[in-house]
Order: C-alpha cells, then sequence, then structure tokens
C-alpha cells in the first residue's frame, strides 16, 4: 500500500525555495514598489547615497594618493639624507657653534665600514645662477652629483644619458638638464642632446633629458636642475673634497633607521662632532616618510569604509523599516494568498525579494553617479601639469559594493519577511 505523498510532504515540512524571478513574479514586485512611490523614493535614496559616499571617497582618495605618490615617484622608499650645518652643542673641547663639511671620505667611510649600505654618494649644489642657450634662459640650480645618485633618486630620461663615471672621472663639462629647463631652453622640443648651454660662465654640452616631476627636493627639484659631474662643481667653485650632503640606500630587507644611526656615529667621530648634535647632522629619514603618508592613506580609506558603510547600515534599517510598514499594510492580502495555497516559504521570497530588489536599484544608482563624479574629476585633471592619474574605483571595489548591497538587502528583508510568514489567513481576515 502507497504512502500519500502530500501527507509524507507535510510530516517531513515543507521546503524553503526561493521563487524564480520570472516576468510575472518582477512584474508584481515593481507594481508593489511603484504603488508606493515616494516611500520607495525616500527609503532607496539613503541607499543610493550611501553607496555614491563610499565608492567616491573611496575613488577620490585613491586618485589623490596616486597623485601624491607619483610626485614622490622615483625616490627609494628606503634611503636617508644627512646634512651638515653649524654645531649646538660643544664637544671634546671644541666649543659650539662651529662650521664643518662633510666630506668624500665620509662617503668612502661608510661605505667600507657598514655592509648593510647598498648605495651612499654626496651631492653638491650650486644656487643663484641661470641657464642660457641662444636668446633663452632658465632660472635653475645646478646639481653636482656621482653615478651612484641614479640609486636615490631614479632619472626619467626622454633623451639621452645620465651622468656616468666617466665623466666624474674626466671631469667633463657635461650636463642632463630637467624639465622645466629643457622646455625653458627649448620651446620647440626636440632632441637637444649635442647642444651647449651656459650657466654661470661655463658652457656644457647637453648629454641627456630628464623628465622626472617628483616633488622631492634634494638641494633642488630634479625638474628646475642642470645636473652635472660632482668633480666639476668641486673643482670649478674650489670646494675640494666637499659635498654638501650625503645620501643613502639600505640593502632590501634593511631598515634605514639603524643604518642612520651607524653613519651618524662614523661621521660624528671623523669630524670630532657629539653624535647626539641634532643640528649638527641633521637627518631625513624618507623610509619614515614614505611610511607616514602610508599609513595616513590607510588611515583614511578605513575612515571611508567606516563612513560609508555606517551610512548603508542605516539605510537598511530604513529598508527593513518600511518593509515592515508595507507588510503591516498588506496583512490581507498576504492571508489570502496563504488561503489560497501559498506557502510561507513563498511569501517570505516575495517580501526579501521586494527588499533587495529596491535596494539594489538604488544602490546602482549610486555606483553609476559615482563613475560618472570620478570620470569628470579624470577629465579635470587631465589638463593640469600633474602626473595622469586616475580617480575611477576599480571593477572588483564595485563588485565588493554591490555584494554589500545584495546582503544588506537580505538583511533589511528577513524581519519584515518573518512576519509575514507568521501571519495565518483567519487573523488576516479578522484584521479585515
Amino acid at each position: 500500500m502507497k504512502r500519500n505523498s502530500n501527507t509524507d510532504s507535510e510530516q517531513r515540512g515543507p521546503r524553503f525555495r526561493l521563487i524564480p524571478f520570472d516576468r510575472d513574479v518582477l512584474g508584481e514586485i515593481w507594481s508593489s514598489i511603484e504603488r508606493n512611490r515616494s516611500r520607495s523614493l525616500l527609503t532607496g535614496f539613503g541607499v543610493f547615497w550611501g553607496i555614491f559616499m563610499l565608492l567616491t571617497l573611496m575613488g577620490a582618495g585613491d586618485g589623490l594618493r596616486a597623485i601624491l605618490m607619483a610626485e614622490l615617484q622615483g625616490f627609494a622608499t628606503n634611503s636617508g639624507i644627512f646634512v651638515a650645518d653649524r654645531t649646538s652643542k660643544p664637544y671634546k673641547g671644541l666649543s659650539a657653534d662651529r662650521y664643518w663639511q662633510m666630506t668624500t671620505a665620509d662617503i668612502d667611510h661608510i661605505r667600507a665600514s657598514v655592509p648593510e649600505v647598498e648605495a651612499v654618494t654626496g651631492v653638491l649644489t650650486v644656487w643663484g645662477q641661470s641657464a642660457l642657450y641662444g636668446e633663452n634662459t632658465s632660472s635653475c640650480q645646478a646639481k653636482g652629483v656621482f653615478p651612484e645618485y641614479t640609486k636615490i633618486e631614479e632619472p626619467s630620461l626622454k633623451y639621452g644619458r645620465y651622468i656616468n663615471k666617466v665623466d666624474v672621472d674626466q671631469e667633463r663639462k657635461v650636463c642632463v638638464i630637467g624639465k622645466r629647463v629643457y622646455r625653458d631652453l627649448f620651446p620647440g622640443g626636440g632632441d637637444p642632446c649635442g647642444e651647449y648651454i651656459k650657466f654661470g660662465d661655463t658652457y656644457y654640452k647637453v648629454v641627456g633629458v630628464d623628465m622626472s616631476s617628483g616633488n622631492i627636493s634634494i638641494n633642488g627639484s630634479a625638474d628646475r636642475s642642470v645636473t652635472i659631474p660632482a668633480s666639476v662643481v668641486q673643482k670649478l667653485y674650489n670646494k675640494g673634497n666637499n659635498v654638501d650632503l650625503i645620501s643613502i640606500v639600505a640593502k632590501p630587507n634593511c631598515k634605514i633607521k639603524p643604518i642612520l644611526a651607524q653613519c651618524r656615529t662614523l661621521i660624528a667621530r671623523e669630524h670630532l662632532l657629539d653624535p647626539t648634535d641634532r643640528k649638527a647632522i641633521m637627518e631625513i629619514n624618507l623610509e619614515e616618510m614614505f611610511g607616514i603618508i602610508d599609513n595616513l592613506f590607510k588611515g583614511i580609506n578605513i575612515l571611508i569604509w567606516l563612513v560609508g558603510f555606517g551610512t548603508l547600515l542605516a539605510a537598511a534599517i530604513g529598508v527593513s523599516n518600511i518593509m515592515m510598514v508595507t507588510v503591516k499594510e498588506r496583512t490581507t492580502e498576504i492571508g489570502i494568498r496563504r488561503a489560497i495555497g501559498a506557502t510561507p516559504q513563498m511569501i517570505l521570497s516575495q517580501i526579501m525579494s521586494e527588499s533587495v530588489i529596491l535596494t539594489i536599484i538604488a544602490g546602482v544608482g549610486g555606483i553609476i553617479l559615482s563613475v560618472m563624479i570620478l570620470s569628470a574629476a579624470d577629465i579635470l585633471v587631465k589638463g593640469a601639469d600633474i602626473p595622469p592619474v586616475s580617480f575611477q574605483v576599480s571593477f572588483t571595489m564595485a563588485t565588493v559594493a554591490l555584494l554589500i548591497l545584495t546582503f544588506l538587502g537580505l538583511l533589511a528583508g528577513l524581519p519584515p519577511s518573518l512576519r509575514a510568514m507568521a501571519i495565518r489567513p483567519v487573523d488576516a481576515m479578522r484584521d479585515e
């Protein structure tokens, strides 16, 4: 004797199945949303505004970070700089307020004594002069460097080459000009290599054009510099073996801070300085500077997520409350559905589907507006004299935002759906 399949199903309990999203179901959901158009618009606006703020702030934050990092582009992040100044403390019988200078001997000493150093080099600068080419002039400074300087500040060469060891050893009068100097002296563009420009009283042959636009200035910005061999600066300007500053790069996986401390001790010992005299040996830790910038934007991103997600959560609560009111208003309708055979799971799916669709429609509108605003920002920055960056949000970010919206829509629809499931046909008729 066969058992009744319906009876067996009822004994096991109803199984939960989502309503398939065919045309009739979607039309019914849309009709329900449209019947309360004002309420739906006001409810969806919270979701719209939350996702719009989240993505716009994320895109703007990433764009600003890219602009700032582009300004620092080319500089070694694990590097540091020493600059000599007058002493502020007496030491071993020597008075304070002494003037002293670093030399190439300090560079050699650091290179030989600190194995964690990957590169160490000196820089000299000549200020207050202009470069001339024909009738064109450019206000700039001359920067005397050694070949190792490319490991501190990597050039972006458009034409030619950089200063090499032969240039330094043979004291060649050659130069690499920066971006702004190139535009001032050669407004017509083209390759200037082989041409001679005058800086001060000396003519230099142009061997390269550096288009770096970094905003870190190591004794003069790269775009306003005429870079020449350090040996030429030392000879022409009677600087002997002196250097204005010493730049150091640490080896990979080595922290620059303890390396700078070792180098400070070596320099102080050679020049009879108090190692704790921070004014006499001024120190710039670029690794810390880059770390501060990176941590700053990490904090900004966390704040943006907190503000955006908090706004979305508040909007989801609003959606849930509105759906609760809608369920109460549709008590009779739900009761009739139950009376003609609708299962609790069908009612649950109906209410939750309305909540999810309302949330997604509002959220997609926020995503579209956010992309449009960020695209406009992209167009505006293209005309500015800044490195090319993008203010757009990534596809991954938009996908994550859409998943968050769907999840919040499900959460918002769950309480009113459970309330709707609890409605019994008899109570619904009595309520009518």
